[in-house]
């Protein structure tokens, strides 16, 4: 048996390639195993949402993605092999202040793990293929995991996570109930194909629906001639689907579309699709973890399947590090699931919701999946309100919230339009404790140069805002106590400020977004008014921690202190590398 793994991942598709990248440029000894013999070349995945590009661009991969795809396309719908209409939901969604990316990307799900694959072998870790996981057991002491494998010696590990997909092994090796339902009637063949017809535009998403069936076409990014191919199945004469095969491609494609099934040169990583709405009851079991699908699987409506991993991938990460630095206690680690279950639970009914639209949507002439579109797919508003991090009573002095308040989390549709009606409210007076911090244009004090505040949060740290004069001293003493590797400062310039002795890092707020963003004037949420300036910390996934005044410095320290410890600098676990090692975009 080897030494032991800090962080052993189990699965190397876009959930475990995110959280093992997050873990190894914070030094963690991590190591990642797949039980495929290569690495898949299927499509599946149609790309990262808009917060989940954040994330990639945290992890400095995101202009490799943004190169190796496309924007979303244009939907061109078809009634009786006629065009019909076309529909852009992403047409009016560019760029704004708080958020550089508003729209998906399109981008073949083995290009994306391609790309991260490149980047982890940077931190010099790489995919162990053929490593197929059979057992767990958690040691008598409690200080590890046996890990043991269908072929080699068994491996020892501080923690595992398991994100080895919806029939993940691990889940089952747990005994966690994964309860929900499968749709058998609502079934779906895909495949990535090869068509030869050049008069079919590579600019549109073509999407035919009929009374009897849809074939829907969408051209694979970085490829001639390959496109993603989803269709109603072909069924026997008692109703049951066929399984999917190149002949049965081409006879839909004939049926559908009227286009000759000879242009139909390939079909490969055929499969057949059914709706499964499913959870875990647990996420942890001791030193275990589930992310990605082995924790959640739903409907494909709305493109959330992904990256909800990735989302998961990256609250779990910072956490784990957290921990294994010595910076914070192992019950930081609850707040993986107290935060992500109801995230998940939220994600299951705004998936199977959008189905239910999609489904009626297409029925009637000029009706497609634009209809799965909506702002709740983009992952913007996700926010842990509810969580034991999200400190909202600290700008009062009072104690760190320690109960469990996931119940307060949005989980139907109507609660999530109640969330989302109060959040708007809200929004002029600022994010709260627990929602996405937002971004906003500004310009480097130093140097002048353009920048935004994603850039400052960019890196296995935590940052501390500090708008307005009063918030020096606070910035101050806190950087004293923590140092720059796990905590950055970033003071918050206004335009009429005079910034000509400001610490590097700082921004100057020169066109008044960031202010408008955390709304710094809004006396509301600041408690004493803008004068008095104000504290935000952001945590490394970028969620508000805590928006404080800024004459009331212990709240910050209270804070803090959650998971950060000021006597426990990372150059005291030389064994991990270098922890907190800003790993930034720009």
């Amino acid at each position: 048996m080897t030494d032991v793994i800090d962080v052993l991942i189990v699965g190397a598709g876009p959930t475990g390639l995110t959280l093992a990248c997050d873990l190894a440029r914070r030094g963690v000894a991590v190591r990642i195993v797949d039980k495929s013999p290569a690495h898949p070349r299927t499509s599946r995945s149609k790309g990262p949402n808009p917060r989940s590009l954040e994330i990639l661009a945290d992890l400095g991969v995101v202009d490799d993605v943004l190169a190796a795809g496309s924007p979303p396309l244009t939907m061109r719908t078809y009634r009786d092999h006629r065009p019909f209409g076309d529909a852009d939901p992403w047409a009016d969604s560019g760029p704004t202040p708080d958020a550089v990316y508003r729209r998906p990307w399109l981008v073949a799900q083995w290009r994306l793990e391609e790309i991260l694959r490149g980047r982890l072998a940077g931190h010099g870790v790489h995919v162990e293929l053929g490593r197929e996981v059979v057992g767990l057991a958690e040691e008598e002491a409690g200080e590890g995991v046996t890990v043991t494998f269908r072929r080699g010696p068994a491996e020892r590990a501080r923690y595992v996570v398991g994100c080895d997909g919806g029939h993940s092994p691990v889940r089952k090796m747990l005994r966690i109930a994964f309860e929900g339902t499968t749709a058998e009637d609502q079934v779906m063949v895909c495949g990535d194909v090869e068509l030869d017809h050049e008069d079919l535009g590579r600019d549109r998403w073509h999407q035919w629906f009929d009374e009897d069936g849809a074939v829907m076409l969408c051209p694979i990014p970085g490829t001639r001639t390959g496109w993603w191919f989803q269709a109603a199945p072909e069924r026997d004469p008692e109703g049951r689907p066929l399984a999917p095969s190149v002949d049965g491609f081409r006879r839909l494609l004939t049926r559908h579309t009227g286009l000759a099934g000879s242009h139909l040169t390939r079909a490969e990583l055929l499969s057949t699709y059914r709706v499964n709405v499913r959870m875990a009851d647990r996420y942890r079991v001791g030193r275990v973890f589930l992310a990605g699908d082995a924790a959640h699987v739903h409907a494909i409506a709305g493109g959330l399947g992904m990256n909800t991993g990735i989302q998961d991938a990256f609250n779990l990460g910072w956490k784990l590090g957290q921990v294994l630095a010595g910076h914070a206690d192992a019950g930081l680690l609850d707040t993986y699931e107290e935060e992500r279950l109801p995230v998940a639970a939220r994600t299951l009914d705004l998936t199977s919701e959008r189905l239910r639209v999609t489904l009626e949507a297409i029925r009637r002439p000029g009706g497609g999946l634009d209809a799965a579109m909506t702002p709740d797919t983009t992952g913007l508003g996700v926010g842990y309100r509810w969580s034991s991090l999200a400190a909202a009573d600290l700008a009062a002095g009072g104690p760190a919230p320690t109960e469990d308040r996931a119940a307060e989390a949005p989980a139907t549709d109507t609660d999530t339009a109640e969330a989302t009606a109060e959040a708007d409210a809200s929004s002029a007076a600022g994010p709260r404790a627990g929602d996405r911090a937002p971004d906003a244009p500004c310009r480097d004090a130093a140097t002048g140069e353009s920048t935004h505040l994603y850039a400052a949060f960019a890196g296995p740290h935590t940052t501390l805002l500090g708008f307005g004069p009063a918030s020096a001293a606070v910035l101050r003493e806190a950087s004293a106590a923590y140092g720059s590797t796990a905590l950055r400062i970033c003071r918050v310039y206004a335009a009429d400020e005079d910034h000509r002795a400001a610490e590097p890092g700082s921004v100057v707020d020169d066109r008044g977004h960031a202010a408008a963003a955390y709304g710094v004037d809004a006396p509301a949420v600041v408690g004493a008014g803008a004068s008095a300036g104000t504290v935000v910390v952001i945590r490394p996934d970028h969620h508000v921690g805590t928006v404080v005044p800024a004459d009331a410095p212990d709240s910050v320290q209270k804070y803090l202190r959650q998971y950060l410890r000021p006597d426990l600098r990372s150059d005291l676990r030389p064994s991990l590398g270098a922890v907190g090692t800003v790993d930034a975009v720009r």
